[in-house]
């Protein structure tokens, strides 16, 4: 990593630059603020809030992308408190152990890993689930609950969108996974378990599945339907259902489904060239199927 020492200590700034140095970072160093905001581009700042007389703020705006530790000889308002509110992650008392600045260092990059990571999986989900409408009432829902829906996205949706009403973490498991037993069994905190894949349970093993979920928050998911279960079921259906059925689609029906559910989405060029068509037969096959195109 390569990492700015803003310390007018310069003693103890080259300490810490040649520990850092052993470990393989790349380490600079200044004796002020304002020769520290000449350039933004670094992965970790260490900030000194002793030198006297220094606006921390202009620091902190210009490395907001970067992890900024504080470096302090005691805690208050203005060493501590305020530039935290400003925008820097931690702080470390002086003296300290350079393992123990190496440790706060690893977890904020892997929390900064993490947060990209959920970002992207957040934005991926909403851009996968797009296209499936559904005006589900989580009020009144209660847990534990079997989903039926023979097309899995909509139950994949269900319970993402579940999750994210109550702010409640959410744990993924599958029955097809050897281990997934016990995995329900280890998860205890107040969280969402989704289990997929209840069709491919046996039969001599669901008594055990109902003792380990009991009294735990679980939404069940089948692509089988469901009948005199122990948990309450909901059944989701597709609007469009003939990608439900696993059946092979006369290429008709593919046409007149695809037309349905992509023309707001792209040109008439490029959807009749998706389909293999021309522009005229498009017009056609709107025409025959009573489609009105939505401007």
């Amino acid at each position: 990593m390569k990492i700015l020492i803003i310390e007018n200590e310069i003693y103890l700034a080259q300490s810490i630059a040649t520990k850092l140095g052993e470990l393989g970072h790349v380490c600079e160093m200044c004796t002020s603020t304002r020769d520290a905001i000449k350039s933004n581009n670094y992965d970790v700042v260490l900030l000194s809030t002793n030198i006297n007389g220094q606006d921390f703020n202009p620091v902190i705006e210009t490395f907001k992308k970067s992890i900024i530790i504080l470096m302090v000889s005691y805690i208050s308002n203005d060493t501590v408190s305020k530039p935290l509110s400003a925008g820097a992650k931690d702080y470390i008392l002086k003296p300290f152990m350079i393992e123990e600045l190496i440790r706060k260092i690893n977890h904020y990059q892997d929390y900064e890993k993490l947060k990209k990571r959920n970002g992207a999986y957040e934005k991926y989900l909403t851009h996968t689930f797009s296209t499936l409408t559904g005006d589900h009432n989580f009020d009144n829902l209660e847990l534990p609950l079997f989903i039926s829906s023979p097309y899995q996205k909509h139950a994949d949706s269900f319970a993402f969108e579940y999750a994210k009403e109550k702010n409640l973490p959410l744990h993924f498991i599958t029955l097809s996974d050897p281990k997934a037993m016990n995995e329900i069994e280890l998860i205890t905190e107040n969280s969402i378990i989704y289990i997929i894949d209840y069709q491919l349970l046996k039969k001599n093993d669901k008594k055990a599945f109902y003792a380990l979920t009991k009294g735990k928050k679980v939404i069940i998911a089948s692509t089988d339907k469901i009948e005199d279960e122990e948990y309450k079921i909901l059944e989701i259906k597709s609007e469009n259902n003939i990608f439900d059925q696993g059946e092979i689609l006369p290429i008709e029906d593919y046409v007149k489904f695809i037309v349905l559910n992509y023309q707001h989405k792209f040109p008439d060029t490029e959807l009749s060239k998706k389909l293999g068509i021309s522009r005229k037969s498009l017009w056609e096959k709107r025409k025959k199927y009573d489609i009105v195109k939505k401007k």
